[in-house]
């Protein structure tokens, strides 16, 4: 069943190319190694879970590995096709600042109605800290705030009209000044499984 759709298209090559920050042979290694670990071309939740697990063996990376399965599929079939895991890898792991903002951004905003609650945002943030674990956290963000401390900061900073909610504009002017919101979605959503794909062909 693998060999049958082994191989990219050069039509689908050229798209991913086009939709990407990635060369045709990065594309290529990636789908070989996507292909051997998805046979079937799609990846399940519980596939995405167990790829996180593999990365962040100490912490539970399970709530977080939700969060960022939801963020992947974009077409909200239950599943993440090749396209799909690319598109969100180039923007997690390669993207421009604005890119990655509204990409955290679209995590945070976990019913998508385009504000991000004092709720969302705490569950997302402690999901990342009970992935990572509390030793391997201080080392990337070193304020030593604990998850509802750096929510309760952000929220006392930018929450200007008092809603408890954080609109897209807000959140762009919040994470100019607090690099770690966007920083802490990078640990698990882009940078360790973009190290998959760079060594799986050595």
């Amino acid at each position: 069943m693998g060999k049958q759709n082994s191989k990219l298209s050069p039509t689908v090559l050229t798209d991913m190319v086009n939709n990407t920050d990635f060369t045709e042979r990065e594309i290529r290694l990636w789908y070989k190694s996507f292909r051997k670990d998805c046979p079937t071309g799609i990846l399940s939740l519980e596939e995405f879970k167990k790829l996180y697990k593999q990365f962040f063996p100490s912490g539970d990376a399970s709530a977080f590995a939700e969060h960022a399965f939801r963020t992947f599929d974009k077409n909200g079939d239950g599943t993440i096709d090749f396209k799909e895991f690319m598109c969100a890898l180039s923007v997690t792991s390669r993207g421009t600042f604005d890119e990655k903002l509204k990409w955290a951004y679209s995590m945070y905003d976990m019913d998508n109605d385009g504000h991000v609650t004092r709720k969302e945002m705490l569950e997302i943030i402690s999901a990342i800290y009970k992935m990572v674990g509390e030793e391997a956290m201080a080392k990337i963000v070193t304020d030593g705030l604990t998850a509802k401390q750096r929510v309760d900061r952000i929220f006392t900073r930018m929450d200007r009209d008092g809603d408890d909610q954080i609109t897209v504009e807000e959140f762009r002017k919040a994470a100019s000044e607090d690099l770690s919101l966007v920083m802490l979605l990078q640990v698990g959503g882009g940078g360790e499984v973009q190290q998959k794909g760079e060594t799986s062909d050595k």
